[in-house]
């Protein structure tokens, strides 16, 4: 069964909004596309960069360096230059606090 880890407090992360957090010593990109939280690894499969500073558009994030995008529900990479998809991790909102497994 995951483990899952407080990283935030629900009210820290409004919708449209993206932070990132250090869950067991990995950055991840929590997203909120409204209401709905992801978390996805902070890191673009391309190059080093954080995703959680990207721009968020409904469920895409595209990274702040080359402009790959990712779709924060799947982890998959939907162009160019990434092709490979980020890890994704499971997300639950329990009493106010968001609670990432990995």
């Amino acid at each position: 069964m995951a483990e899952f880890v407080t990283v935030a407090k629900e009210s820290d992360l409004s919708p449209g909004q993206s932070m990132c957090v250090i869950v067991k010593g990995r950055k991840v990109a929590l997203f909120n596309v409204d209401g709905t939280v992801y978390a996805i690894n902070d890191t673009c499969s391309h190059a080093e960069a954080s995703l959680s500073e990207g721009e968020l558009d409904g469920h895409v994030v595209t990274c702040p360096r080359h402009g790959a995008r990712f779709d924060v529900r799947t982890g998959k990479a939907l162009s160019l230059p990434a092709w490979a998809p980020v890890d994704t991790y499971e997300v639950k909102v329990e009493n106010g606090e968001i609670k990432v497994a990995l």
